[in-house]
């Protein structure tokens, strides 16, 4: 390749290391690259491109889940929630550790996000584990591992940010999200409870909620468990498209929030508008950046090239999966899950497609691995969210996750090596 090639490339991960903002690492170094080829591309096709990333339909899906997770949050659904998590499972040893994972598959229907999710449960339900004899290594290592089962339970934002880079259906993704995301909570219930039996931790009730205890609870929570309820149904049906989902949960959640809990007043708009625009803005810009990005990348026949090198390397689908979760564990040990994902699906997906690898299945495999990745030291994201709130030190950290990344890990090559249980629920529901 050429210097004009290799430069871009090279800055990007000098940038990145420099802890440079992912999207401006993205646009800087596409920048460098069209100014060295200004005979065969002209300079401003970087600004043209990066412009032509906000006219997605499908892209508009982001800032309308995004928004509905923040006027969730908002409405008092996350507390009534909580309370529900803990009639459910309270009684299990390790209670509030239980209700930590179960409410993160909870939330997954509704903010979709793992950092969001990892911020929340971190001023939430750590200061209580910690009131009740839960070590602070301990209750944050579980709030960060519980945090990744939330993008991959609709309508996570890496599951669309896959589906428009690879060209899947954002349907079939969503549809394939629910079991592994429901499977995840088990497994990680199973070992809160081993940890928690190993080290004394009490569940917080004492015996099962009554009758009347979980009637009154789900009868306060069951408007925020209708919605992922009528997410599948509306996209089975037909009734909208994804993106129009996006749309018809904001509505859905200012209803909520402001005729039934009455906890959304006007003076909540603004805060609510603050938070989803900041939280879209950030998104947008990585894609933007990153649509730059990929025409370089298009324009050299980078992704061609990585596909080659892989199939020549990989001639078994078995041996392309295994390569692609070390590849994709290292690499999301730096990005953002949502970034690698953006950078990382148009150059694997083709290495995909030529060893008949089925690319929701793929999807999903790349979702989980990115997300796992957050929780691995030394630089994984919801892992310096929670830490950063919690006060938990690097080093007790480290010494507490160990055991969940084997969990976790373990779980991951199960997917990646039984399709038929990702595929499960799409093949059900769209077959």
């Amino acid at each position: 390749m050429q210097l004009s090639v290799w430069l871009p490339l090279l800055l990007l991960f000098v940038f990145l290391f420099l802890k440079i903002p992912v999207a401006f690492s993205l646009a800087f170094s596409t920048l460098v690259y069209f100014m060295f080829n200004s005979q065969s591309q002209p300079t401003d096709i970087i600004v043209q491109n990066m412009m032509s990333g906000t006219t997605s339909f499908t892209y508009l899906a982001i800032p309308f889940f995004t928004a509905a997770g923040v006027i969730f949050n908002y409405s008092g659904i996350t507390e009534r929630l909580m309370n529900l998590c803990e009639l459910l499972v309270g009684k299990f040893r390790g209670g509030l550790a239980q209700v930590n994972i179960v409410l993160s598959a909870l939330m997954g229907g509704l903010s979709g996000s793992a950092n969001a999710d990892a911020a929340m449960q971190s001023k939430m339900l750590v200061p209580q584990m910690e009131r009740l004899g839960y070590s602070k290594p301990f209750s944050t290592v579980v709030t960060v591992a519980s945090s990744c089962i939330t993008p991959i339970i609709p309508p996570g934002i890496v599951l669309i940010l896959y589906a428009t880079a690879s060209g899947v259906s954002i349907q079939e993704m969503f549809y394939a999200g629910y079991l592994p995301g429901f499977l995840i909570m088990l497994a990680e219930m199973a070992l809160a409870g081993y940890q928690s039996r190993k080290r004394g931790y009490k569940p917080t009730r004492e015996k099962f909620g009554t009758a009347k205890e979980f009637g009154k609870n789900l009868k306060e929570s069951v408007w925020a468990l209708f919605l992922p309820f009528g997410l599948i149904m509306g996209l089975r049906f037909g009734v909208f498209t994804p993106t129009e989902a996006g749309a018809c949960c904001i509505v859905y959640a200012l209803l909520v929030g402001a005729l039934i809990y009455r906890t959304i007043k006007w003076k909540s708009l603004a805060p609510i508008l603050r938070e989803s625009v900041e939280a879209t803005a950030g998104i947008m810009l990585i894609i933007c950046a990153s649509i730059a990005f990929g025409k370089f990348l298009t324009w050299e026949r980078i992704p061609m090239i990585i596909s080659e090198a892989i199939l020549s390397i990989c001639h078994q689908p078995w041996q392309f999966l295994l390569l692609v979760n070390v590849l994709l564990m290292i690499v999301g040990m730096f990005f953002e899950g949502g970034a690698a994902m953006i950078l990382l699906a148009p150059l694997l997906v083709p290495a995909a497609q030529s060893l008949g690898v089925n690319l929701i299945h793929f999807g999903i495999v790349m979702a989980i691995n990115l997300t796992l990745a957050g929780v691995t030291p030394p630089f994984g994201a919801m892992m310096f969210v929670s830490s950063s709130i919690t006060g938990c030190s690097f080093s007790d950290y480290c010494k507490e996750v160990w055991p969940w990344c084997v969990m976790l890990f373990a779980v991951l090559l199960v997917f990646t090596f039984v399709p038929g249980i990702i595929l499960f629920v799409p093949n059900l529901l769209m077959g």
